[in-house]
């Protein structure tokens, strides 16, 4: 009788872990390749040109540089090329600024943006007397998402490039 319930026991045992019930209803779909936003970067050497209403802009769309519009959880950092330090580094300064001459003018480099386009305003104390910093400007945009590190210094160029994993040799540089 033990051999029975032994073998019962067994069988049982078998045939009840082997029952499989109704598949349950799928998951929710899941989003392909990186959570977030990617950042990306890009120069630019334009030219401002005067416009009647808003001074001397640079104004494109996005799109001519990346593909597509941003998305609603980046924003935008823009430098601009102030010059070349004594070892031969590009120095970049983060706009908005302000520059200051000798005589008291100044001129102020400025910048707006929407998801789709942006633009760069510069004005101040006799901007068409200053050609040189109106006319060949250099700026790199770094598009980033929003809630990206908050402890990294936005003002420091290569701190932004370092902390965001961008490789400076791989920047887009768009000539016109």
């Amino acid at each position: 009788m033990k051999k029975i319930i032994t073998l019962l026991t067994i069988v049982g045992l078998m045939v009840f872990s082997s029952c499989e019930g109704p598949e349950g209803p799928p998951g929710m779909p899941g989003q392909d390749g990186l959570d977030g936003a990617v950042p990306v970067a890009f120069e630019i050497k334009k030219s401002f040109f005067k416009d009647a209403v808003d001074g001397y802009i640079i104004s494109e769309d996005f799109s001519t540089y990346i593909e597509g519009d941003l998305f609603d959880n980046e924003t935008v950092l823009v430098y601009r090329l102030e010059g070349i330090n004594n070892s031969g580094s590009n120095v970049w300064q983060l706009i908005p600024t302000t520059v200051f001459f000798s005589n008291g003018d100044s001129i102020t480099y400025d910048y707006n943006f929407s998801k789709e386009a942006f633009t760069i305003f510069v004005g101040g104390d006799n901007v068409a007397g200053k050609p040189v910093y109106i006319n060949n400007q250099v700026f790199r945009f770094v598009i980033i998402p929003a809630d990206f590190g908050i402890a990294v210094n936005k003002s420091n160029y290569l701190e932004v490039m370092k902390a965001l994993n961008l490789d400076e040799s791989k920047i887009q540089q768009i000539q016109f």
